[in-house]
């Protein structure tokens, strides 16, 4: 009997949607498989912890545990004795940030928990929770291996993890370079110039110093070679600058009044719906820097920002040196949202990070048709 084959256009499309539901159920499936095991890991650390089962049941309690529960569990491949450790360990690095019991009536709400310097709400605690079982387990003994005892540093990667879709060597490349001491470190005036719930995000997408180490220079140069080296590396460049970074142009042409003025180096972020304009200089910044990156500032939002869909332009100077103190004085005199950083031509870079870079049709649909306009 030969095979029946429905040819019926309804029927091809209703296989193709049960295919592609089917492969998203997966997916879910195995988000929750690892959220419920991750769930179990912290209870068992948890009970490790609690019963001080380290000093009530000897020395040995942990290679007794490990060989039990493989007796009772034959199936099992996680009950080894250094992943039984990692679990403890795993519960006493985050329970700082989930130790708010949970109250009644207004003390719930009103009950606050600060970890070195973070204010944490009772509000937060779940979403933590969900974060933290978000993140598959390799990763977690990852950063436990390098973040034991600093659980902020821990959960910022747990955070960009989450935030950037990193594999394991992904994140291990990330840690290396030292993000967590630059990300949100750069001097801006964005507390004043920028809107509240705009500022702390605009903060926080910027580094000092940018890590440009993937351009390969390593002898004498000049701007136009860092600059050419950092485009002709523009995936690593976009990484570098962080989430959600497009790429417009170089030396982007604006017509300002009857005179030509061309941008170094121009980007929309969609995080913040904003053209960022960036500014790289080679030498140790000057006080007049600062008054030619926000006439460009000025100048795009009033050529290229459109009303209602882009936030202000928000200006940065990536320079080889800044004195602090002059780089401050400068932004307190500029009334337009300005950064400035410094660059390293030294440090150790990944290759690649996927999901960091926004794709051009997310560009596209977020920009408009800018001919019809």
């Amino acid at each position: 009997m030969k095979q029946l084959m429905i040819l019926d256009n309804d029927y091809l499309q209703w296989i193709k949607e049960l295919s592609s539901r089917y492969r998203r159920s997966q997916i879910k499936a195995a988000v929750k498989v690892n959220e419920e095991m991750l769930r179990f890991y912290w209870e068992l650390g948890k009970d490790i912890v609690e019963k001080k089962a380290d000093s009530r049941w000897g020395s040995g309690f942990m290679k007794n545990l490990s060989r039990d529960l493989k007796k009772l569990n034959p199936d099992a491949t996680c009950f080894s004795e250094t992943n039984l450790l990692y679990m403890k360990n795993f519960y006493l690095l985050y329970q700082p940030y989930l130790a708010i019991a949970p109250q009644v009536g207004e003390q719930f709400t009103q009950q606050v928990v600060e970890l070195k310097g973070n204010i944490i709400t009772p509000q937060l605690v779940e979403q933590i929770q969900n974060d933290l079982f978000s993140v598959p387990w390799g990763h977690h003994r990852s950063i436990i291996d390098k973040f034991k005892e600093k659980p902020e540093k821990a959960m910022f990667f747990v955070h960009q993890t989450i935030e950037n879709g990193w594999s394991r060597d992904m994140l291990l490349n990330f840690i290396g370079t030292d993000l967590y001491e630059r990300q949100g470190h750069a001097l801006t005036n964005f507390k004043r110039t920028l809107p509240e719930e705009t500022s702390d995000l605009a903060q926080e997408l910027t580094k000092d110093p940018y890590d440009f180490a993937f351009t390969g220079i390593t002898g004498s140069y000049n701007e136009r070679l860092l600059k050419d080296r950092l485009l002709s590396n523009i995936t690593q460049f976009l990484i570098e600058l962080g989430t959600g970074f497009g790429y417009l142009g170089k030396e982007y042409r604006l017509q300002v009044g009857e005179r030509e003025q061309f941008v170094d180096l121009l980007f929309y972020n969609l995080n913040l719906s904003c053209y960022v304009v960036i500014e790289v200089k080679i030498g140790k910044f000057e006080f007049a820097d600062i008054g030619q990156l926000g006439g460009y500032v000025v100048a795009c939002n009033h050529v290229l920002r459109k009303e209602g869909r882009d936030n202000p332009t928000i200006g940065l100077l990536i320079c080889k040196e800044k004195d602090r103190v002059q780089a401050q004085y400068a932004l307190e005199s500029s009334s337009q949202p300005l950064a400035i950083s410094e660059y390293d031509l030294e440090k150790f870079y990944p290759e690649k990070v996927e999901g960091t870079i926004p794709t051009i049709e997310e560009i596209e649909r977020q920009l408009g048709d800018e001919t019809t306009d």
